[in-house]
């Protein structure tokens, strides 16, 4: 069963499932456009108007591979997600093919959060995604320039996911709504400086970087990056520590 495989096998087989449908569409370089991959892999996208989901997999022929009906979203990178992820339903039985599990033995939740690792792997591949962090030393702005098509949220989860080792914390007006690390099973509470690089970063409207001198012991790093909007504001933080 899916739960006696480790996790870090269950990864690679994500990754590389990836990798082989993005060089069946013939993508070789970012921003992953998740409408042309779907094309290339013989998948019709359509429009569904006002839909209560963003995006759904169905076979109006049975003899086509699908079609998924994308509702409407005034967001690029929710659109290209939707479409990633109901990507990620159709190849998901390639994963489990080479797991060597049954699509019947698979509940719908575990199918479905297979399908969203899918899919930010589609939009953010390992090998890219590790190559240009290190070429932009992590800059969050810098890579969402990169990948278009990838909201900032999920290029910080897919940095999680990356070495070096690292904590991410997410804000949403003014409140700490998430943070983790792919080191630290529970990371420890935000430091004095890391609430100061965020601080400013919410105050200025501008990204933000500790100085080097007023990091604490075992920080190498703290940045914050403002996501505003007129009427939200985020920030992303990203602390890297000291070799883990």
């Amino acid at each position: 069963m899916l739960l006696d495989i480790p996790t870090e096998q269950i990864q690679t087989t994500v990754e590389q499932c990836a990798q082989e449908l993005l060089a069946e569409a013939g993508i070789e370089r970012p921003p992953v456009d998740a409408f042309l991959l779907a094309r290339s892999l013989g998948l019709t996208v359509a429009q569904d108007g006002q839909s209560e989901v963003r995006a759904r997999f169905v076979r109006l022929n049975p003899r086509s591979h699908g079609t998924i009906l994308l509702a409407d979203d005034a967001r690029n990178e929710r659109r290209h997600w939707a479409v990633a992820h109901e990507v990620g339903e159709f190849a998901v039985q390639r994963v489990f093919a080479v797991l060597g599990i049954s699509l019947a033995d698979i509940p719908t939740a575990a199918r479905e959060q297979m399908a969203n690792q899918l899919a930010g792997s589609l939009l953010l591949p390992w090998d890219w995604f590790q190559a240009d962090g290190e070429m932009l030393d992590w800059d969050l702005l810098e890579l969402k320039q990169v990948y278009a098509s990838a909201s900032h949220e999920l290029i910080a989860r897919r940095m999680l996911q990356m070495s070096p080792s690292v904590i991410v914390s997410l804000f949403d007006q003014g409140k700490l709504i998430w943070r983790r690390s792919n080191v630290l099973g529970k990371p420890p509470s935000i430091t004095f400086a890391e609430n100061k690089t965020w601080s400013a970063t919410n105050s200025c409207g501008q990204s933000c970087r500790l100085e080097l001198t007023n990091l604490p012991e075992g920080l190498r790093d703290i940045r914050c990056w403002p996501v505003h909007e007129p009427d939200w504001r985020r920030e992303i933080m990203r602390t890297e520590l000291e070799d883990w």
